[in-house]
């Protein structure tokens, strides 16, 4: 059978990108070798991580915040075969849904690894199918770490840790990055000591400096530990638990640390084995990620790709917009992805989000800008919720007024980043966002309060 196009993998952005090729006439097909679609992000990623920390948050306030709001009575215990269960019904949820999905839409769902045999063809097991075009969406795996020796059972990688056998006493997380603070306020809140390892001098490598230090702080009274500037020289199983070793960057001095369980959680790279680039003379990266002009193609006729494969932030979201625009590309029309339009969320307790430039970005950039933030602690709804930490940051180019950037790190964070994300994609000033009407009470009015802040000033502080 002949296909307009078939793309490899059904992740975010494989997923995403077929359905929308298949609303624009194309006859697609998708190749995935997992039992199920979704990808990583729906799998052992995005999906399951949310689900884990929505039940340990809510074992949180139930501990920590229900007897001030009268709710009197013991916090539940933790019954973590049916906190994995309810884990897999939220998975098996979203990978049911995109099969209908699927169906619905007249995708061919492909079983098996994909390999590119040459331009227009793409084998699978022992068949060859012929198409148009080959979108490579092949997703990421993790980085491994010289010395770290991952069993997936006491050494885990975020796939690990969202399967244990059972809450670890203790865990050490090597990187203080997005994947690492996630799963460490997880086992954090369900009972574990956690002990995070950063080679960095900060936590979240390229956030506002200001949100980074915040932030930290915040971990801190929640209880996790922080080791900063260390390099980990090795980590392995040693009698029921793992052994870390780290030497810190300021005087070269090695020390020796025991958990239960240690999570290596310092990044992912391109995922590209198997497809027999090499032969067909795809061209990478330095960095190993495929090379992609404007319009998503490699260098090879025919031959694009999207996602965590290529260069940018690794974000399912970044994927699924580049899928869209792929297929637009295929159906002759015009598909665009404006990358200084993404946000970035972590979904701890309070979460973390942010989009456009840093304060540092701009200070480095030379470009002259005003800042107006304002404290959750001043917003009515947040104090009725218990969560008046954090603020909201927007940068304003200080000659036009037009919005920059914004961070928040506060009680929905990740919902309220959106109204600034589609400020800045219609080129809209503070001013604008500030003179809009905002409901009260609601987290949101923050944000207005933030934008208030760029000009004469915010009402409630």
């Amino acid at each position: 059978m002949s296909y307009d196009v078939i793309i490899i993998g059904a992740g975010p952005g494989g997923y995403v990108c077929a359905i929308r090729c298949a609303q624009l006439g194309l006859k697609t097909a998708v190749v995935e070798g997992r039992e199920t679609l979704g990808g990583t992000c729906l799998n052992v990623g995005c999906i399951p991580s949310k689900a884990l920390l929505h039940a340990s948050h809510q074992l949180h306030e139930a501990e920590h915040n229900f007897a001030k709001m009268g709710l009197k009575g013991k916090a539940p215990s933790v019954d973590w075969a049916q906190m994995l269960t309810y884990k897999q019904e939220v998975i098996d949820g979203n990978t049911k849904g995109i099969e209908f999905l699927f169906k619905k839409n007249k995708v061919d769902w492909i079983k098996g690894w994909a390999s590119i045999p040459a331009p227009g063809k793409v084998k699978v097991g022992d068949t060859v199918h012929e198409t148009k075009n080959i979108v490579i969406a092949s997703g990421s795996e993790v980085s491994p770490l010289k010395g770290v020796e991952v069993d997936e059972k006491t050494v885990v990688t975020s796939t690990g840790a969202l399967e244990l056998g059972k809450v670890p006493k203790s865990m050490i997380v090597i990187g203080a990055g997005v994947i690492g603070l996630e799963l460490g306020s997880v086992y954090k809140r369900l009972g574990a000591d956690v002990t995070v390892i950063e080679f960095l001098d900060q936590i979240t490598p390229g956030m506002d400096g200001e949100i980074q230090k915040t932030f930290q702080r915040t971990l801190k009274k929640q209880g996790m530990t922080f080791v900063m500037g260390a390099a980990v020289q090795s980590a392995a199983k040693k009698g029921k638990g793992a052994e870390v070793t780290y030497k810190l960057r300021k005087d070269d001095s090695e020390h020796t640390v025991q958990a239960d369980v240690v999570l290596l959680a310092t990044g992912r790279r391109p995922f590209v084995e198997g497809l027999g680039l090499d032969a067909l003379g795809v061209t990478l990266t330095d960095r190993g990620q495929i090379a992609v002009d404007g319009r998503y193609a490699t260098n090879i006729q025919g031959v694009y790709a999207i996602g965590d494969a290529t260069p940018g932030p690794m974000l399912a979201h970044k994927a699924e917009d580049e899928g869209m625009a792929v297929a637009e590309v295929l159906a002759g029309q015009h598909g665009h992805v404006n990358y200084d339009v993404i946000p970035g969320v972590i979904y701890t307790h309070p979460e973390v989000a942010s989009v456009g430039k840093t304060e540092e970005q701009l200070k480095e950039e030379g470009r002259a800008y005003k800042v107006g933030k304002f404290n959750f602690m001043g917003n009515g709804r947040a104090k009725a919720m218990n969560a008046g930490e954090g603020f909201v940051k927007i940068l304003a180019d200080k000659e036009t007024d037009r919005v920059l950037g914004c961070h928040i790190l506060g009680p929905g964070a990740g919902e309220l980043i959106h109204e600034i994300c589609v400020g800045m994609e219609f080129g809209a000033a503070a001013e604008d966002i500030a003179r809009t009407c905002h409901a009260h009470p609601t987290l949101s009015e923050a944000v207005r309060e933030a934008a208030l802040a760029c000009g004469d000033g915010p009402i409630h502080s």
